[in-house]
């Protein structure tokens, strides 16, 4: 990992600590209104996304396990294994896109 992905993961837990104290408009609306109490949404989708990460894995491993035991059928496995892959790669590719917005912010003048 290099220092800017690193610099992007501080920065990101840095403002889930805060929260969104700090962020208001002109009329005193934080203009976060549909967030409500429960956090940023970005954290929400965040956390959302690894559980759909964790979900597939889990079911990838125990489709694994039950072939092992001949208990599941080799196409159960390869599309259990194709899904977690495709989970993985759209969480990569998410990544990516969000670390390159930061940069992008990071490179604008002030």
């Amino acid at each position: 990992m290099d220092i800017k992905q690193l610099d992007a993961m501080n920065a990101y837990a840095q403002a889930a600590r805060t929260g969104t104290s700090g962020l208001t408009g002109r009329d005193g609306d934080d203009g976060l209104s549909a967030i409500g109490a429960q956090g940023s949404a970005f954290g929400s989708l965040v956390d959302g996304v690894m559980g759909d990460v964790a979900a597939s894995s889990g079911t990838m491993e125990t489709v694994g396990v039950q072939s092992l035991v001949n208990q599941a059928d080799l196409v159960d496995v390869v599309t259990a294994v194709s899904n977690a892959e495709m989970v993985v790669d759209t969480v990569v590719t998410v990544r990516d896109k969000v670390l390159n917005a930061y940069n992008d912010i990071l490179k604008m003048p002030i």
